[in-house]
């Protein structure tokens, strides 16, 4: 029986261990809170939980060792250390994060090892790069080009439960989620580059309707221009990859990043209110009326929705912050928080839609949408979590079983990998619905 290690046991991991467990692997949890790994495997009998930290390198060279495939579902920074242990002794790795330059450079060396180191095979980046593929290569195989793409994606709660006024609640990386309204933006447009300096990332914003959930907002998710090369498009005069919101997100991210409120720079906040944290990041001479202080500063009116968010998350209140020496970032992201939940008994929902245009050699033009909408069960999984974990566990599944032979560090971006891992998502009710041959004003 093939043995399994999954370090981490975040809130995406649990429908991992759950489809490895149900197809008759053996899976080790390794996780800094074993509490949390003993409630996924649920006493299963090829389930082991273990209680490990990250700063215990020699128990992780000994776990990846004793393993067939290492899942590495930790923080970012901790991939290209596991990477390099499973490189040492031989085994297969997969991650659902961003394949960084440091990954990227141990290319050589895992093939040397034979073996690989699949990335990016969550939902955003996974199931958005396997779905834009599938139609980017059926266009080239018709002699297509593509001439434009849009690849927009969002994790949110269902329509329902958008109660608050962000229209948000954390279904993942609470962190992550803020920190994200730090990047800056790049894209193509038209044939043009487009910067978005992080200052304009929730300026920089347009709106679409989503089939069965209505107007969505988008704003620009990192670098797009990058995968031009990625999917093989050199053609494309458009390039965009953005992030879905409900609208008000943006408009209060903007006033939030004004207010310098998810800066990460430290201050002593010693003594000192929510209020007052405000007005010592606008210059203001005291906390008194720091709602129409904040305003004034943001050049807003005073009920804008904006300030009317701020208010209901309690970053005006004159209520003691109880901190020492911290950063604004850690402040705000904590009262998001504690105030943005997503209930037990709640849904939250994954949109997730591509828009092509494609051309032809006898001149003709299509639009072409492949679209996503899932959601989580309070009674199983989150839908973020289901469309995270489960492609990376087909994907553990079809390396373990020789269907995924190609060694070295890679993407899901060629058929032998997106075509099954699409299929068999398909099969547990994961689907992209696409439609060919719209009008070219059906396009962004």
């Amino acid at each position: 029986m093939k043995k399994v290690l999954i370090l981490g046991a975040g809130l995406v991991v649990k429908p991992i261990v759950t489809f490895l467990l149900e197809h008759n692997y053996k899976v080790t949890v390794a996780s800094r809170t074993k509490s949390k790994a003993d409630a996924m495997i649920k006493g299963h009998p090829n389930g082991t939980a273990l209680g490990w930290t990250t700063d215990d390198e020699v128990t992780m060279e000994q776990m990846i060792a004793e393993h067939d495939l290492t899942v590495s579902l930790l923080p970012y920074t901790f991939h290209v250390k596991v990477a390099k242990l499973c490189i040492k002794h031989g085994k297969d790795m997969v991650t659902t994060s961003y394949v960084k330059p440091e990954m990227q450079a141990l290319d050589e060396e895992a093939k040397k090892a034979g073996i690989i180191i699949l990335n990016e095979i969550g939902l955003d980046p996974g199931i958005d790069h396997m779905s834009a593929m599938r139609i980017i290569d059926n266009v080239h195989d018709k002699n297509g080009k593509i001439e434009e793409f849009h690849s927009l994606c969002g994790a949110l709660p269902a329509p329902d439960n958008a109660d608050n006024p962000f229209k948000y609640k954390f279904s993942w990386s609470p962190k992550g989620v803020v920190m994200a309204g730090n990047n800056d933006g790049k894209y193509l447009k038209k044939g043009n580059e487009v910067y978005v300096p992080t200052e304009d990332l929730f300026k920089d914003t347009f709106t679409v309707d989503f089939p069965e959930v209505g107007r969505l907002e988008v704003y620009p998710n990192r670098d797009s221009i990058q995968y031009i090369d990625i999917y093989g498009i050199p053609e494309t005069k458009t390039m965009f990859r953005g992030t879905f919101r409900f609208p008000g997100w943006c408009e209060t991210l903007d006033a939030m990043k004004k207010l310098k409120l998810i800066t990460y720079d430290k201050m002593n906040l010693c003594q000192m209110t929510y209020a007052d944290l405000v007005a010592a990041l606008i210059d203001a001479e005291n906390a008194s009326d720091i709602e129409k202080k904040a305003a004034e500063y943001l050049q807003i009116e005073p009920a804008s929705h904006a300030i009317n968010a701020l208010g209901w998350l309690g970053i005006f209140d004159s209520k003691p912050m109880n901190r020492h020496e911290d950063s604004p970032f850690e402040v705000t992201s904590d009262l998001m928080i504690e105030k943005m939940k997503l209930a037990p008994e709640e849904k939250d929902m994954v949109a997730l839609q591509h828009v092509f245009l494609a051309s032809y050699p006898d001149g003709k033009k299509e639009v072409i949408k492949s679209r996503m909408l899932d959601f989580g069960s309070p009674a199983t999984d989150t839908s973020v979590a289901r469309t995270v974990a489960l492609p990376a566990a087909i994907g553990v599944k079809m390396i373990l079983e020789g269907k995924i032979t190609i060694k070295g560090v890679y993407r899901p971006v060629l058929p032998e990998i997106y075509n099954p891992v699409l299929d068999e998502l398909e099969n547990i009710g994961i689907k992209m619905i696409e439609e060919f041959g719209l009008d070219v004003t059906e396009n962004i």
